[in-house]
């Protein structure tokens, strides 16, 4: 017996995507990007500096890198506050050290809770990227859109007003989202949103409300993606990094501009044991002459002035 022709028929079935968020590209096929005086690498540092709460909620999931113990779970809490105490501050030595910028991806109460780490970061700088309200408030599908349109009001609005920088940028706590939450960034004037990592470029991601830029922010190179989730060592952590940036290096030869995106926790690599290896990996990257450092801001500007 054989099927019913209309088992196949699909009305979304069309070229590329079956939705109409973003379109669908090869990276061979489109042009190449040119990064400023021929550099063949934008180097995209970005350091989440982030606030779990010790009465975790755990709505609807368990956040990664959250509390795991019965309540109150001070063992966890107190080693992620080490990353805002402590931690961060030897990542801005060793940033200097070797004159690279960075991005500050900030939860709104880290915001609140550490004026004088919020008055350091604007001090020097950094283009802040708001994290969410806190690392518990997270976005999720099924969550009612009052709750959510709340909730991203109130964590834009108010690290806005803190910082007293625009907040054009948007990393959703744990990476998640619920189906209406870049819609709900873009009316709220966020330009560019780091949640999704299908590409190793900047793509245009279309909403309602207007076009964000989707950015690569890597979650396979991410610190706490090899040293925690996969158990590697440091080392294999800097031979991972350093791997990534020679292949890519290399494709740009001949593929155009490419993006080396590393997300970092102060609280994770900030710690006396580590800052070594993050001293040795910005040595290496420094040292390569076809290497740019540069904002998310920056390197957003570049590619739409090319696209």
């Amino acid at each position: 017996m054989s099927a019913d022709k209309n088992f196949l028929k699909y009305p979304h079935r069309s070229y590329g995507m079956d939705h109409s968020l973003y379109k669908w590209t090869m990276l061979d096929d489109r042009p190449g990007i040119q990064w400023p005086n021929g550099k063949k690498l934008a180097l995209w540092i970005n350091i989440s500096l982030q606030f779990f709460p010790l009465n975790q909620q755990d709505k609807p999931f368990p956040v990664p890198g959250g509390m795991t113990m019965p309540y109150p779970d001070l063992r966890h809490y107190t080693l992620r506050d080490y990353g805002n105490r402590i931690g961060i501050y030897r990542f801005f030595n060793a940033l200097d050290k070797y004159g690279i910028t960075s991005s500050i991806a900030m939860n709104t109460l880290v915001a609140q809770r550490y004026p004088y780490l919020l008055r350091k970061v604007i001090e020097r700088g950094h283009e802040i990227i708001c994290h969410g309200y806190h690392m518990d408030a997270l976005h999720y599908g099924g969550q009612s859109l009052e709750e959510e349109t709340d909730l991203v009001n109130m964590a834009l609005d108010e690290l806005r007003k803190l910082s007293g920088q625009p907040i054009k940028g948007w990393i959703s706590p744990a990476k998640n989202e619920s189906h209406s939450t870049p819609q709900l960034l873009a009316e709220n004037g966020i330009e560019y949103f780091c949640d999704w990592v299908n590409d190793d470029m900047p793509y245009e991601f279309f909403t309602n409300a207007g076009t964000l830029i989707a950015m690569p922010l890597s979650t396979e190179l991410e610190d706490k993606f090899i040293l925690m989730d996969n158990l590697h060592s440091e080392l294999s952590y800097k031979e991972q990094i350093i791997d990534a940036c020679n292949y890519l290096l290399d494709e740009a030869s001949n593929k155009g501009g490419r993006i080396l995106a590393l997300n970092l926790h102060p609280w994770l690599l900030g710690q006396p044991h580590r800052i070594q290896i993050l001293d040795q990996l910005l040595e290496y990257l420094s040292s390569q002459t076809d290497i740019w450092s540069a904002s998310p801001s920056d390197i957003i500007s570049v590619f739409n002035s090319q696209s």
